[in-house]
């Protein structure tokens, strides 16, 4: 590889990115995501991502999706040889400016004799102790996404590093929760020139002061020290005025949502944001037991039985087992995805028991009705649909990647909203962490937009069981 001849005349700062296969498999577009500096790849990255194409997965789409990128910028390129590097450029005009370098030789290093031959890593740690021979005062990093693969890499003296660009946030305790508490003395500070008024029957005030810069649109904020609590949800905001409108009470029984009441402040928070039309999608992060699905179901039987706001509800989840796979299910999509819909059931038969008036047969047939306008669908079909006034509930969404996210929530038509549900702290999906998983990448695109809401829920109501061992084991 001539690349030698290109590290002379570039300026030392540029480095050189030797891309593992999995790399690619998260994210395909990764070729084009390293600014200025060069990536080079390894045969065996090749040849595992041809090992790894077959199959409608994830990680095959994205191994086809590479290979394309990568046969894009191969073909097109005519000007030189390919040892001289391919510009990354020629296919993105904006992003990357470096060069793309591929092996186009045997490479026999001498690797320390612990380490088999054979094996694609140890293979291209090859690659990297060949590079760091072949440019000695250039930077040459390995990324990957395989934590074991790095610890080799790092035992070896070689630099690694993970694949941070699709990470959303590096601490997920950043992560924004929808909730700010007032300080004591906001009303004297954002009080001067207050305005207040009623319209359709709640309360609005226009305040001003320094704190208005620090809200966002559809953010909640309270207060609640004094005789009576303040909570509100910022309707308007601008570098130095807000509008807050006063939130409806959910936890006093006169206001239950399909029987179930607020709990407390954040489920009233929760609440207020799954009955708003105006807000078509919604985000609500929590740990076990804090209501997240109980709340969503609530919200959605009552616009759509009692309000006829939507036509029906679908429920979809991932289908990642925590344990080992029990094989095939037989029946219909319905019947294969009922195993992994045991949330909904335990929630529908709350639901179910709230209504003491019914009796037996009434509530035998709520239920019949219920099931009728719920619908379960599974993820692998989403692709190409269109719902249209319909209520769409996406489960343990921290187990989808942004892409996958943005393929669920562009199914939406007119009328349709979408809630995601999900808990960053139990992500299965392998290579997926709580700053790169599809839940906190949506949380933080979304927050501010006039049409979106989030709220994390902090209290668990299940039992006290429940929440002694959410918080001691």
């Amino acid at each position: 590889m001539s690349a030698a001849k290109k590290s002379k005349g570039k300026t030392q700062q540029t480095k050189l990115f030797v891309l593992d296969t999995n790399v690619l498999m998260h994210d395909p577009t990764s070729l084009f995501r390293f600014e200025e500096h060069d990536i080079y790849l390894p045969m065996m990255t090749l040849e595992e991502l041809d090992n790894n194409k077959k199959g409608m997965s994830e990680v095959a789409r994205n191994a086809r999706q590479a290979s394309r990128f990568l046969d894009e910028l191969v073909s097109g390129w005519h000007d030189a040889g390919i040892e001289d590097g391919i510009p990354l450029s020629s296919r993105d005009e904006h992003a990357a400016t470096g060069h793309l370098f591929l092996q186009t030789q045997a490479i026999n290093t001498e690797l320390p004799l612990r380490l088999p031959v054979g094996k694609a890593d140890n293979q291209i740690l090859g690659v990297v102790m060949y590079l760091q021979q072949v440019f000695p005062k250039r930077e040459v990093i390995l990324v990957s996404k395989d934590i074991n693969m790095r610890i080799k890499a790092r035992a070896l003296g070689f630099a690694a590093e993970d694949y941070f660009n699709d990470k959303v946030l590096e601490d997920t305790d950043l992560l924004y929760t929808g909730v700010m508490e007032l300080p004591a003395d906001f009303w004297d500070k954002h009080g001067k020139g207050m305005e207040s008024w009623q319209e359709n029957g709640r309360a609005y005030y226009r305040v001003n002061g320094p704190l208005c810069n620090a809200m966002l649109v559809n953010q909640f904020v309270y207060q609640e020290g004094g005789d009576k609590p303040f909570f509100a949800i910022v309707k308007q905001q601008t570098a130095k005025q807000a509008v807050l409108e006063v939130l409806k009470d959910y936890s006093h029984q006169k206001n239950n949502v399909w029987g179930i009441t607020a709990r407390n402040r954040e489920q009233n928070f929760a609440l207020n944001l799954l009955l708003n039309p105006d807000i078509d999608f919604i985000t609500l992060l929590g740990q076990a037991g804090t209501g997240k699905t109980l709340l969503t179901l609530a919200a959605s039987l009552a616009q759509t039985l009692e309000h006829k706001v939507f036509s029906e509800i679908i429920m979809t989840r991932v289908t990642v087992p925590v344990g080992e796979d029990i094989g095939f299910l037989p029946g219909t999509e319905e019947e294969k995805m009922a195993p992994w819909m045991g949330a909904l059931e335990d929630n529908l038969d709350v639901l179910n028991q709230n209504d003491q008036e019914a009796g037996e047969w009434g509530r035998a047939a709520t239920r019949d009705l219920i099931r009728s306008r719920i619908k379960v669908k599974s993820l692998n079909f989403m692709r190409g649909r269109t719902f249209i006034n319909k209520f769409l509930i996406i489960d343990e969404a921290q187990n989808l990647t942004p892409k996958q996210m943005k393929t669920l929530i562009t199914r939406a038509g007119p009328g349709t909203k979408v809630v995601c549900l999900g808990n960053i702290a139990q992500i299965d999906t392998p290579y997926l962490t709580e700053g790169s998983s599809g839940l906190t990448y949506v949380v933080d695109r979304f927050k501010g937009w006039g049409h979106s809401g989030h709220i994390t829920l902090q209290r668990g109501e299940r039992s006290r069981l429940a929440d002694y061992a959410a918080e001691v084991l």
